[in-house]
């Protein structure tokens, strides 16, 4: 635990009391301040008293008296569309409100620190798709270098839940827009972009809300090293922003579609294979098209960010290289669970709207598709130009009729469930044949969320004969 600093015998509001409200809680605790619990769900209450808390209602009337600060979950929105009546209330009355983001910042460096030989460094990855396998790549080639590491934020705990960090240990954080849009301290010593799409529309008022969300990361903490993936606008412009001239090298540009050899530092990926150019030459070059925890350009761009991260900590290419290839990958991210009679199963459970069903269907070939759920808006006729190399479709869940008009004439089955779309999937699949969850769509009309939908992909293809 990283015990709060800065709150000393204060009273300090904590709404929301999921993993993080109650992990905020604690650590509040521990670092000597008073915590005042809230949740508007009863569920939740009664979990946190179970803890030993006491709940205070802070939607009564002087709620916030003599409280010196909020802390929200992510989750909870404080601007857009409408702020949570009881931030409104804290903001009204004056009180700051922060996340545990910011908590984090304040208080993970201590006074111990002066023994150490090595500074802790965080790095802290935001971006729209790919986050998490960047996240959890670093973090796996930073334990395969023997450097002391651990990860948290959006993956894994809670970024105030993790131990008090060690001599020369490296924290990487994957954060999201909801995480870096209110966090009252962002300092990380190595900031990664990965890229930028439409998402969270709603939470940030637009997508020049949700860019400026993501772009706090790098403006508020000033990173000792930025890696920014530029092949959409927003990353062009960032890294513009953040470098002095085309030389500066606490710039590291990264792209999966073009060749970047002209700036101070960049890393890129063409044709599977990764090079990293230093001052106008090349230095190294890895092979990923071997790597089979990340196939596609998309996991192409994660490896280049990663790459370019822990060689900002120092770390050698071969060290890096020999990492991506003991990586197995994330659960329901283009994940190979299965190989049966030459037939490869790969679950993308979280492929749950177009753009990264796109990103699934680029990476492979010969592919029998299994999609559909809950679609969304704007359905899926823009992954129409994509369908080359598919063989044939099997139509899940409660959009799967739709999306078949969507797609045709496009060689299909309704299935309707995935039991009988794994089946019929199976039986027709030829050697060299790739069986792909990739639904497009939402798990809610069948399952309660995608993780429960691979799981149940990954044991009907896992128990098929061999």
């Amino acid at each position: 635990m990283i015990p709060v600093q800065g709150y000393e015998g204060a009273r300090v509001a904590v709404l929301g009391l999921g993993r993080s409200g109650l992990a905020t809680a604690a650590a509040l605790k521990a670092g000597g301040a008073e915590p005042v619990l809230w949740d508007d769900s009863p569920e939740a209450r009664a979990k946190a008293e179970a803890a030993g808390y006491t709940c205070t209602d802070l939607t009564r009337q002087g709620a916030f008296d003599g409280i010196a600060a909020l802390i929200t979950s992510p989750g909870i929105p404080h601007l857009y569309p409408r702020p949570n009546p009881v931030i409104a209330a804290a903001m009204a009355a004056g009180v700051p409100v922060d996340n545990d983001i910011g908590l984090f910042f304040r208080s993970w460096a201590t006074a111990g620190w002066d023994d150490f030989d090595v500074t802790p460094r965080t790095v802290c990855i935001t971006g729209s798709n790919g986050k998490s396998t960047t996240t959890a790549l670093i973090h796996h080639i930073l334990t395969h270098a023997g450097r002391p590491t651990q990860m948290a934020g959006n993956i894994g705990r809670g970024v105030l839940d993790i131990d008090p960090p060690e001599d020369g240990e490296v924290v990487v954080l994957e954060l999201s827009s909801y995480q870096t849009d209110l966090a009252r301290a962002l300092t990380p010593d190595i900031a990664v972009f990965t890229n930028l799409s439409p998402d969270h529309m709603d939470r940030h008022s637009g997508m020049g809300g949700y860019f400026a969300a993501k772009r706090r990361l790098f403006a508020e903490g000033a990173p000792d090293r930025a890696v920014i993936g530029i092949d959409e606008p927003e990353g062009v412009y960032l890294a513009n922003q953040m470098a002095m001239g085309r030389e500066d090298d606490r710039v590291i540009r990264v792209s999966s579609a073009k060749k970047l050899g002209d700036y101070g530092w960049s890393v890129f990926a063409r044709k599977g294979f990764l090079a990293e150019w230093r001052k106008g030459r090349q230095v190294a070059s890895i092979d990923l098209r071997a790597v089979k925890a990340l196939p596609g350009a998309h996991n192409h761009q994660n490896a280049c960010a990663a790459y370019a991260a822990c060689r900002s900590l120092g770390l050698a290419p071969k060290l890096i290289e020999e990492a991506f290839h003991s990586f197995g990958g994330l659960p329901h991210r283009s994940q190979t669970i299965a190989e049966k009679r030459g037939v490869r199963y790969v679950n993308d459970s979280k492929a749950t709207n177009v753009d990264s069903a796109a990103k699934a269907l680029e990476a492979f070939t010969n592919i029998r598709w299994i999609v559909g759920g809950m679609g969304k808006e704007g359905g899926v006729s823009a992954l129409k130009p994509l369908l080359g190399t598919v063989k044939k479709t099997y139509f899940i869940g409660h959009s799967g009729r739709d999306f078949a008009l969507e797609l045709a004439p496009l060689d299909h089955e309704i299935c309707e469930t995935m039991e009988r779309a794994v089946a019929r999937a199976a039986e027709e699949a030829e050697p060299g044949d790739t069986v792909l969850l990739a639904p497009a769509a939402a798990s809610f009309d069948q399952y309660p969320n995608f993780e429960k939908r691979g799981e149940h992909f990954t044991a009907l293809a896992q128990a098929l004969p061999d």
